[in-house]
C-alpha cells in the first residue's frame, strides 16, 4: 500500500506561518503535527510515502527523509487546483491501493481495518454536533457513502469528513479524478471528494468508519484545543522550578529554564525557551525563545522568538521580536 500525504491542496489557514513553517510541520504537543498522523500507519503494509507539497517542498522533504523510516517520493504542486489536482500528480507513480492523508488533523482511528474490508474505499468520518461547518458523509443502512455534501444547512447527516481515506480500486479513483478535472470547477476548486462520488455513480462501494478521535490543527483555537488534548491524554511533562506556579497540563522540554511566573495551563515550553516575570496560558512556544514581562493567552510562537513586556495573544513566526512599553 501506498500512501499519498496531500500538503498542498488544501488551504493554509494559520496565516502568518505560511511562508514559515509547512502546516504538516506545526508542533502541537510538543511535536510537528505529521508525526502525530505518522505514528498511525505502525502495522499496515506501506510500501511508499508520496508527499505532494507546496512552494516549501525543501524544508519538507529534509524533515521527512530525516524522520520516517519509509521510501518517499516528492512532488511540487505548482497550480494550487484543489484537492483533486493535488491527489493526480501522484498517478504516475502509483501502483498498488493508495491511503490518502491530509495532515491538518490529529485523528485516533484502527487503520487496520484496511486490511479486513473487501470494500472498494473507506473514508473516515466523526460525528459532530456543528455539522453545518463540513462537509457531512451521507450513508446507506449498511454504512456505505451515498454522497457528501458540504456545509449542509439541514441535519441530513453528522458525520463530519475528516480528510483520511483508503482506495483499493484505484483505476476508478483515477477515472473519477479525470471526471471533475474536465467538469467546471467547484467554487473555483477540482475536489477529491467529487471523484468519490462520480465512484459511487459508477457502482463503486465506498465504506464510512468513524474515527475515535479527531482533532483539528488548521487554525489557531482549533490548534490549541488539540493541544491540551493531547497534553491531557498523555504528552503532558512538568517541572518544578523554584518560585513558579504551574497549572497543568503542561509540556515542559528538557533544557527550559523559568522564573517568577505562572505556566499553564494547556502550555507547551520547547527546549531552549527561557521564561521571566510572564504569565502564560494556553500558548505554543517554540525553542530557544525568550520571554519577559509576557502576558500571553491563546498564543503560539515559533522558535528564536523574543517578547518583552508585552500583553496579548495571536501567532509569531520564527525569529520575530516583539517589545512593549
Amino acid at each position: 500500500m501506498q500512501v499519498i500525504i496531500p500538503l498542498a491542496g488544501k488551504g493554509t489557514r494559520l496565516r502568518p506561518h505560511t511562508h514559515i513553517v509547512p502546516k504538516p510541520m506545526l508542533e502541537v504537543a510538543g511535536r510537528p503535527v505529521m508525526d502525530w498522523v505518522m505514528d498511525r500507519l505502525e502495522g499496515l503494509p506501506v510500501t511508499e510515502l508520496i508527499f505532494i507539497t507546496g512552494h516549501l517542498k525543501e524544508q519538507v522533504e529534509q524533515y521527512a527523509r530525516a524522520r520516517y523510516r519509509y521510501p518517499s517520493r516528492f512532488i511540487e504542486q505548482r497550480v494550487q487546483d484543489g484537492t483533486a489536482g493535488a491527489v493526480n500528480l501522484a498517478r504516475p507513480f502509483v501502483r498498488e491501493p493508495v491511503l490518502i492523508i491530509f495532515v491538518d488533523t490529529v485523528f485516533e482511528a484502527d487503520l487496520t481495518l484496511i486490511n479486513r474490508s473487501q470494500a472498494d474505499g473507506i473514508i473516515w468520518a466523526k460525528e459532530v454536533e456543528d455539522y453545518q461547518r463540513f462537509g457531512v458523509v451521507v450513508t446507506d443502512r449498511d454504512g456505505y457513502m451515498t454522497k457528501i455534501v458540504e456545509k449542509p444547512s439541514e441535519p441530513i447527516s453528522k458525520l463530519a469528513n475528516i480528510g483520511l481515506y483508503y482506495i483499493r480500486d484505484t483505476a476508478a479513483l483515477w477515472k473519477g479524478i479525470d471526471h471533475v478535472l474536465t467538469s467546471p470547477a467547484n467554487k473555483g476548486e477540482f475536489f477529491l471528494t467529487d471523484a468519490f462520488q462520480h465512484m459511487i455513480e459508477s457502482g463503486r462501494k465506498i465504506l464510512t468508519a468513524e474515527v475515535g478521535g479527531w482533532y483539528d490543527c488548521g487554525k489557531l483555537d482549533t490548534l490549541l484545543e488539540t493541544n491540551e488534548i493531547l497534553l491531557r491524554k498523555g504528552a503532558a511533562r512538568r517541572r518544578e522550578f523554584p518560585g513558579v506556579t504551574i497549572h497543568d497540563p503542561v509540556l515542559i522540554e528538557d533544557g527550559v529554564s523559568v522564573e517568577r511566573s505562572v505556566v499553564g495551563p494547556n502550555v507547551t515550553l520547547k527546549a531552549g525557551t527561557k521564561v521571566s516575570d510572564s504569565r502564560l496560558a494556553h500558548t505554543i512556544v517554540g525553542s530557544q525563545c525568550t520571554l519577559s514581562g509576557a502576558t500571553l493567552h491563546h498564543a503560539m510562537l515559533g522558535s528564536s522568538v523574543v517578547v518583552r513586556n508585552f500583553k496579548g495573544s495571536g501567532t509569531l513566526g520564527d525569529h520575530s521580536e516583539v517589545i512593549g512599553d
